[in-house]
């Protein structure tokens, strides 16, 4: 039987297919936000379907979106009940220059945490998607298994942004890193399902707003996958502060990742 989280998903393939996919291959708007990131018409433009599409499938639930202010995303907060966290354009600078890795992404949370989650990439047509105590899917399937685990941090592949770390952090990643290679693609939320589905094996990100790490840090736990900020508290809060992250796709690598991080302090 379809539920509207089924219609939900079906609208979000076809919002990135409609409204991002035309705009990334044609002309743009872009502007600069005050804290220095950027936006475009595509982000306005998902923004606005996504918010008619859940206010018909979830009529009531509040949504707060990265494109709101801070004050109207505060007034979201402040109340106890189940909201929709939206990220309409994850990955917007990449997409503003070319480059063809972004997402939109999507997470409902209640008092428990994060319930629901999704992040398309309209390039790829991976529907990634998840539901607190049922799994990762993507497309509606399990992804496909890794061919090998690796079980040491110098077989590792690392997904590091260092733009926001700590400097001596930073340079002790560039001089001497422990995993075998790092990339830094430019979308949190995707990069997060991509740690999931087992692409790529560690985590670190200097600084994330909720809505980058919402929906990915619930489908890196339904894959077994652990994380905290640098201080060992949480990634995901139901809060405006923008907490670092330290993740990996395993109890076992998280362990010896955070290890290394202890002798860095």
């Amino acid at each position: 039987m379809k539920t509207a989280f089924d219609d939900l998903l079906h609208g979000l393939r076809i919002t990135g297919q409609e409204e991002l996919l035309p705009r990334f291959q044609g002309r743009i708007t872009v502007e600069e936000k005050p804290d220095g990131s950027l936006v475009t018409s595509a982000d306005h433009a998902v923004d606005a379907c996504l918010r008619g599409l859940l206010g018909e499938l979830f009529p009531g639930f509040a949504v707060l979106s990265e494109e709101q202010t801070r004050d109207a995303q505060q007034t979201v907060l402040s109340s106890d009940r189940p909201l929709w966290l939206l990220d309409p354009l994850d990955g917007t600078t990449n997409f503003a220059g070319g480059l063809p890795f972004f997402a939109i992404s999507l997470a409902l949370v209640d008092a428990y945490g994060v319930e629901f989650g999704a992040t398309y990439d309209p390039v790829r047509d991976e529907l990634f998607s998840v539901m607190r105590g049922a799994g990762l899917r993507l497309n509606g399937e399990d992804p496909p298994r890794r061919r090998h685990d690796h079980r040491e941090l110098e077989q590792c592949i690392a997904l590091v942004d260092c733009k926001r770390l700590p400097p001596d952090l930073a340079a002790a990643l560039a001089v001497n890193p422990p995993y075998r290679s790092q990339r830094n693609l430019g979308a949190s939320a995707l990069e997060w399902a991509w740690l999931a589905a087992g692409r790529a094996d560690l985590y670190l990100h200097g600084e994330q707003a909720l809505w980058d790490s919402a929906a990915g840090t619930l489908m890196l736990a339904e894959a077994g996958g652990r994380m905290t900020d640098l201080d060992g508290g949480p990634v995901f809060r139901r809060s405006l502060d923008r907490p670092s992250a330290v993740a990996a796709r395993s109890a076992e690598l998280q362990e010896r990742w955070l290890r290394w991080f202890d002798t860095r302090r």
